[in-house]
């Protein structure tokens, strides 16, 4: 998809999707998606799937047992989350290695983890929700790419995004949710994956979603992980206000969030026993 004129005048790069997502793309286009070709595909790139089977490793996930190959990866954990792995690890492999881009990429994992399952736990569409967690903070990740000293100056005076993207407007005319939903669309993400990310600021420090998109619940399980990553105890609260401007039934997605929080914490647990 082309990127806005409007960024395009910026002289901000949106860096192109790596042919190992596009080919990706394709089989999960696929609703009948080849396991063989999917494990086969990711296991071609040995750095991709090196840094896969490490994700998948990790303590996130919590497996009993190490797992040596991508296939192991995909009959443990399934389809769609090891595909996401594989897309947050081609995001990460666009962009140089920084401290200041760790741990907009831990919180990248924990948020697509989150939002992917809660939204199977809800039925809502999980892929869309777990790229959109992934891709939210990807615009920061733009920015300094762009401009490292003068963006690393901004992260370190705005420790909260509403501050952040009022200095990025004064410093490069645009935000890092701009650029992101700029990204999002030039890889092929889905309208409502993209308007999650497009959004993302305002949703989590308002809890209001934008009335302007017919499809909000994307929108919704980014303030619900948000809520999980940041104040769990403020999970309940958000959930009663946000279900209902995504048309969710709010008893479902509470029960939905709290099991996938117990999930997660059941994992970490496993993987750090």
């Amino acid at each position: 998809m082309p990127v806005d004129p409007q960024l395009r005048s910026l002289n901000i790069d949106i860096p192109a999707q790596p042919e190992a997502l596009v080919k990706l793309s394709l089989l999960l286009a696929d609703d009948n998606v080849n396991l063989q070709a999917l494990s086969a595909l990711v296991a071609s790139d040995m750095a991709l799937a090196s840094a896969v089977l490490k994700a998948v490793n990790s303590s996130l996930y919590g497996l009993r047992g190490r797992v040596q190959t991508v296939q192991q990866a995909i009959t443990h954990l399934g389809t769609r989350e090891v595909a996401a792995i594989t897309f947050e690890m081609g995001l990460r492999a666009v962009f140089p290695q920084a401290p200041e881009l760790t741990p907009i990429w831990e919180r990248a994992s924990v948020r697509g983890l989150l939002m992917g399952r809660i939204g199977q736990a809800i039925d809502v569409d999980p892929w869309a929700a777990h790229s959109a967690g992934l891709f939210e903070e990807c615009g920061k990740a733009v920015l300094f790419r762009h401009a490292r000293d003068r963006y690393r100056a901004l992260l370190a005076q705005a420790p909260i995004d509403e501050d952040l993207v009022l200095l990025e407007h004064a410093e490069f005319g645009v935000s890092h949710d701009a650029l992101g939903a700029a990204l999002c669309e030039s890889w092929g993400l889905a309208a409502n994956a993209v308007a999650s990310v497009r959004f993302h600021v305002i949703v989590n420090a308002t809890g209001e979603l934008p009335m302007q998109l017919q499809r909000r619940s994307i929108c919704a399980l980014s303030a619900l992980a948000h809520a999980l990553m940041t104040d769990p105890d403020t999970l309940d609260a958000v959930a009663e206000k946000v279900a209902p401007q995504a048309d969710l039934d709010t008893v479902l997605v509470l029960r939905g969030a709290r099991r996938v929080k117990e999930q997660i914490e059941a994992a970490a647990e496993r993987g750090s026993g």
